[in-house]
């Protein structure tokens, strides 16, 4: 559904949206009860630290107040001495650094657009910055000293601002707002700097795999506008046949054989599904799709032929009408296959999801042709369209022996439905795999409310830890974790996360985090039972209730605006979901 993003004065702009799984199809639970945390003052706004430092983009403020500041480009350092054969001069920096190979670890890319954790640079100034803390949490382990070596670290706000940059694709220019906080001006303020308006950004599209490789899946573009929030479903025809080499295929089985994908995405969109109809070529023509036209490249708009391979020209394709709908339900003819909680052929939460090749032979089957459907739940804070763009690399599966498996647990999604305004809470669920499991990886997804994820083992042992629901860890396991007990209490792992509806660390009220009828798309599940100005934090009786909020009797600034905890799509609601894949090694 498209939302346009409230502006008026007291309400923020609308934050970051997330991958929404499994969105409306899980029953809703209570929350349980809660207890109000006492609470303090409003704290005072930040104020705006822009000191008359001007850039013309983040990357340069980046450049010169994070790299030339702590000086990282003398001579001695990354300067014409260029440490571990990297050079950080102005004019050459970004070239080294964007999906580039580190020198001390290979097979790790100094920055990995999307990716600030699989990041070398950002790690290892991270283990600098945040020495107390043992670096950043889920991020990959550095080789040698933490950088700067024998200086100063680069501050937390800097080191914040360079994650946000990465996370938005690492662009060379453009201005990166912060999505998360529903801020444009944040990440000048992390770097004290003075920078143009935000833009979302087109990433670095992914190079097709080698022929004979893996095949890749282009999603057919479509428009973001400004100010919005939006989240659609379209179709695309594809055929692979001619692409799979044919001992890498099952021709009467009409499946391919993969191991490993590598997907990339503008970071307008945080949450992406891509899933198998169950339809073929014969159905591209029934009326639910409407109109086939192309989208991007030479031919955009006309009219087009969805199983005519380049039937859009160059850096086109060909797909159905966008429609605005909630993880695709209720889209395409009725016979097609939509679930959401089921197995995908791809998606991720972030602006780029690697999934590496699993070894001992494990695969998964994609079917060679087929209609797709595309689910995509983006954002856009900026003033200016954007068209959205993705890419998903497959790689083939040579080494066949056992299928990996997928898992996602929803039974305890909306539990946290009902926590009331500023409380915080943590909630916890089991989830039991089958007798022989192999665990390969874990993933959490919570919404912005949601903090502290881990996974438990049955003897208690910590195997997962993920701080941040904007950037998700996705933990792979080598070996992999075996669960091969008859027992289920045996097999059975324990996720918790803990839910924030609107507090400060020291207590004190959050009104920027906290559930407000004001930022909620849908304002029909959000009933206001506290204030946000006046009597901060006291009690009210719904959105017409603002006089009970006057500071004194008919003083007119109180405001009845803040909600439970609720279920739902957005990032304004909630969700809490356990992810992951495995194997099964038996007949």
């Amino acid at each position: 559904m498209s939302t346009s993003l409230p502006r008026p004065a007291l309400r923020s702009a609308r934050s970051a949206i997330l991958l929404s799984l499994v969105a409306m199809l899980a029953a809703c639970g209570n929350g349980g009860s809660n207890s109000v945390a006492p609470l303090s003052a409003v704290p005072t706004p930040t104020p705006d630290p822009c000191a008359n430092t001007t850039f013309a983009s983040t990357w340069e403020a980046i450049q010169t107040q994070v790299f030339e500041r702590h000086s990282c480009t003398t001579d001695a350092c990354h300067g014409s001495g260029r440490a571990g054969n990297l050079d950080l001069r102005a004019d050459v920096a970004h070239a080294n650094l964007f999906d580039v190979p580190s020198a001390e670890r290979p097979s790790i890319q100094r920055i990995r657009p999307g990716e600030p954790k699989a990041s070398y640079l950002y790690t290892k100034l991270a283990a600098s910055t945040l020495a107390d803390s043992g670096g950043a949490p889920g991020a990959e382990p550095i080789v040698g000293s933490p950088m700067p070596s024998g200086l100063p670290a680069i501050t937390k706000d800097e080191l914040e601002a360079l994650r946000i940059w990465i996370e938005a694709g690492a662009p060379p220019t453009g201005s990166i707002g912060d999505s998360i906080r529903g801020d444009a001006d944040y990440v000048g303020k992390l770097l004290g700097a003075c920078l143009p308006p935000s833009e979302l950004v087109s990433i670095e599209p992914l190079t097709p795999p080698a022929a004979g490789d893996g095949v890749q899946f282009r999603m057919p573009t479509f428009v973001l506008p400004a100010s919005t929030e939006r989240e659609v479903c379209f179709a695309q025809y594809y055929d692979f046949s001619d692409q799979v080499p044919e001992e890498l295929q099952d021709r009467a089985r009409g499946v391919f054989y993969a191991n490993g994908s590598h997907l990339r995405q503008d970071p307008g969109s945080h949450h992406l599904v891509l899933q198998h109809s169950g339809l073929g070529a014969d159905r591209v023509h029934d009326p639910s799709f409407g109109a086939w036209t192309c989208k991007g490249g030479d031919r955009e708009g006309q009219a087009c032929e969805p199983t005519e391979r380049g039937a859009c020209g160059a850096g086109g394709e060909c797909g159905s009408e966008v429609k605005d709908v909630v993880a695709c339900i209720g889209f395409g003819p009725a016979d097609g296959t939509v679930n959401p909680t089921g197995d995908s052929i791809g998606g991720a939460q972030t602006a780029q999801q690697i999934q590496p090749p699993s070894p001992d032979g494990f695969y998964t089957e994609v079917p060679i042709r087929g209609i797709l459907y595309w689910n995509s739940h983006a954002f856009n804070l900026t003033t200016k369209d954007h068209e959205l763009a993705v890419r998903l690399n497959m790689s083939f599966a040579r080494d066949r022996t056992w299928p990996i498996r997928s898992v996602t647990d929803v039974h305890a999604i909306y539990d946290q439905r009902g926590q009331l305004p500023f409380t915080t809470r943590r909630y916890c669920a089991t989830h039991t795999f089958p007798e022989g499991a192999e665990v390969l990886s874990l993933n959490s997804h919570t919404h912005k409310r949601g903090r502290n994820f881990t996974i438990d083992m049955p003897s208690g042992e910590r195997i997962y830890e993920s701080f941040d629901y904007s950037d998700p860890v996705n933990r792979f396991y080598t070996p992999a974790i075996v669960l091969d007990s008859p027992d289920p209490a045996q097999r059975t792992l324990r996720y918790c996360a803990d839910f924030n509806n609107g507090l400060l660390e020291d207590g004190s009220p959050d009104l920027r985090l906290v559930t407000r009828l004001s930022t909620m798309p849908d304002r029909t599940t959000c009933k206001p039972v506290a204030c946000v100005a006046g009597r901060i934090g006291e009690p009210c009786a719904g959105a017409d209730d603002d006089a009970a909020c006057d500071s004194s009797p008919g003083s007119g600034d109180g405001w009845c605006d803040a909600c439970p905890l609720t279920p739902g799509a957005t990032t304004e609601n909630e969700m809490f979901v356990m992810t992951g894949t495995y194997v099964l090694r038996r007949p």
